[in-house]
């Protein structure tokens, strides 16, 4: 393939370090936008063709591939459309708000034979990696801690949709969760959850979640999630089997809220021409992108519910 033509659906808050990295990067071109805001697209590049709607997009528009940046609930009829129209996909997570729409998103690029790419930015965060490389393979690790907190309403900024449960999917386990999730998964492969304390606020919107996962190999791994937090903090922590500790700030060298989404995009953006070009697979472990980070969520929702299932039960006893 010569240099891929990709089309940007959604200019939402995320969409300029998507165009940051088009623009810095060779290895894919900007060849349409989409968002139904006018003052969204009149912002867009210059030269580049606008459309309204992601069918427009798809219709008239010469790529070979779409970043979809849309809102959560969105994500399935447009990566739906894409992949049926031929096109691969490079989607913000979550891939979907329900495992079983992720599931039918997988056999439908299957079927068409193009790639579906979920864009789990901080894969490539320069500290993540640090942190990989010095790792040593043993002793093992035996205790994990992602820490991914921020305040919601300054990352939202106009797109209150994350605000809206019906519309992100939840709140911060449906939102920063699968990154948070990948993370895990990347440090120790395949997990499942085995607690989960959820908090919410007034309108439904869970803004606090403590998670607890266990890996095949008897590694513990803690989730903590937070859209209350007064400013942003993300971390990882390690201790192997021999009680050393390890740590990285995905947010050190990068005092800009957000700063460190520049790098991370680029990476993504990489990754996805990568993809594009034949050069490794979507999935990272190999596998249905997205889809593992996806399952967490919904199983931590499920621990919620049954929880709350249990304390309803204890109060109505006698």
């Amino acid at each position: 393939m010569t240099v891929p033509r990709i089309g940007l659906i959604g200019l939402g808050v995320i969409s300029r370090f998507y165009l940051a990295a088009l623009a810095r990067e060779a290895g894919a071109e900007l060849a349409a936008v989409c968002d139904p805001d006018e003052t969204r697209l009149a912002a867009a590049p210059p030269g580049v063709p606008r459309y309204r709607n992601h069918h427009e997009l798809l219709h008239h528009a010469d790529v070979d591939a779409v970043v979809v940046n849309v809102p959560n609930d969105l994500h399935y009829p447009v990566c739906r459309d894409a992949l049926a129209a031929g096109r691969a996909v490079c989607v913000e997570k979550p891939l979907t708000t329900k495992p079983s729409d992720a599931r039918h998103l997988a056999r439908l690029a299957l079927d068409a034979g193009v790639p579906l790419f979920t864009s789990f930015h901080r894969r490539y965060n320069t500290e993540v990696n640090a942190l990989l490389d010095r790792l040593p393979s043993h002793p093992p690790i035996t205790s994990l801690t992602v820490r991914y907190e921020e305040m919601i309403e300054e990352h939202a900024g106009q797109d209150r949709w994350y605000l809206d449960p019906d519309r992100c999917g939840g709140g911060c386990v449906a939102d920063n969760g699968p990154n948070a999730f990948d993370l895990v998964r990347l440090f120790l492969g395949d997990t499942h959850v085995t607690e989960a304390a959820v908090r919410r606020d007034a309108h439904g919107v869970d803004r606090q979640a403590s998670v607890r996962l266990a890996a095949a190999s008897g590694a513990v791994a803690r989730v903590e999630l937070d859209w209350s937090y007064p400013g942003e903090r993300k971390t990882i922590e390690v201790r192997l089997a021999d009680g050393t500790v390890d740590s990285a700030d995905m947010l050190a060298g990068h005092p800009e809220f957000k700063g460190s989404l520049w790098h991370e995009y680029v990476g993504v953006l990489r990754d996805f021409t990568d993809v594009l070009a034949g050069r490794r697979t979507a999935g990272h472990p190999p596998g249905p992108d997205g889809l593992a980070a996806l399952e967490l969520v919904a199983d931590t929702y499920a621990h919620e519910r049954a929880d709350r299932t249990r304390s309803g039960q204890e109060a109505a006893r006698p």
